[in-house]
């Protein structure tokens, strides 16, 4: 059995996908870009204020999940730069206190929307 979780405090999809859906004891959350929900503008004035607000997205939808930080198993982080892995390691980071998830960063030729970062979470309940 599977659940769609959607919430207006997070972006709407883009495309023919769900913010995220739970699957028994797991959550797969849909990558997250830096758009403002309230606004539905892009936020790219530099790679930190964009990675705050792709955090603040997985946060809107974790809490719609009922689910915390702390929840998240496994993060995959896309970057159009790999020279901003710093600067956006530090900002993720800085939403995990401790047992941080399984994660990869891999560099990509292009991102939708021609944003910097994309995170996508996985999370599981209890």
């Amino acid at each position: 059995m599977k659940t769609v979780i959607n919430t207006v405090n997070a972006p709407a999809p883009i495309g023919p996908y769900s913010q995220a859906i739970e699957a028994g004891n797991f959550i797969f959350f849909s990558g997250q870009v830096a758009i403002n929900p309230v606004t539905n503008d892009l936020v790219l004035d530099d790679i930190k204020t964009e990675t705050t607000q792709v955090m603040e997205n997985i946060k809107a939808l974790l809490t719609e999940a009922g689910v915390g930080f702390g929840n998240i198993v496994k993060t995959t982080i896309f970057l159009k730069d790999m020279q901003t892995f710093a600067q956006v390691n530090e900002v993720y980071g800085s939403y995990f206190t401790d047992k941080f998830p399984a994660r990869e960063t891999v560099a990509v030729a292009g991102l939708p929307k021609n944003v910097n970062v994309e995170i996508s979470v996985t999370a599981i309940k209890g």
